[in-house]
């Protein structure tokens, strides 16, 4: 519920914000990719200036969540690692059941007949 809400605290005036840039920002503009030669129409983008904004605003995304990614790495593989673990862990506890269950099986006619 918390995240819910501070979901919408921070994802609705963010919407806000980038809808009010992309009317206030239609203008078409050019990005010169050739910084030794600006007016080089091969190397630049001419769209609205809003088209630049959303896409800086995925890049950042995307790079922010690979960043996080990586610097998780260690994390997700000690939890790969402790899932194993536990799981031989189980098997392991299984079969011993198993087998306790197996004896106690057999000394039970024993146990009846005295």
């Amino acid at each position: 519920m918390v995240k819910k809400i501070v979901n919408l605290v921070v994802l609705i005036p963010l919407g806000i914000v980038l809808v009010v840039l992309s009317v206030a920002n239609r203008q078409s503009v050019t990005l010169a990719l050739n910084p030794f030669r600006p007016e080089d129409a091969v190397l630049s983008l001419t769209a609205p200036f809003f088209v630049f904004l959303f896409l800086a605003v995925m890049f950042g995304i995307v790079i922010g969540g690979a960043v996080v990614w990586f610097s998780q790495r260690k994390y997700r593989k000690r939890a790969r690692t402790e899932s194993r673990s536990a799981q031989q862990w189980q098997v392991e506890a299984e079969r011993h059941k198993a087998r306790a269950e197996q004896i106690a099986g057999r000394d039970l006619p024993q146990l009846q007949s005295k």
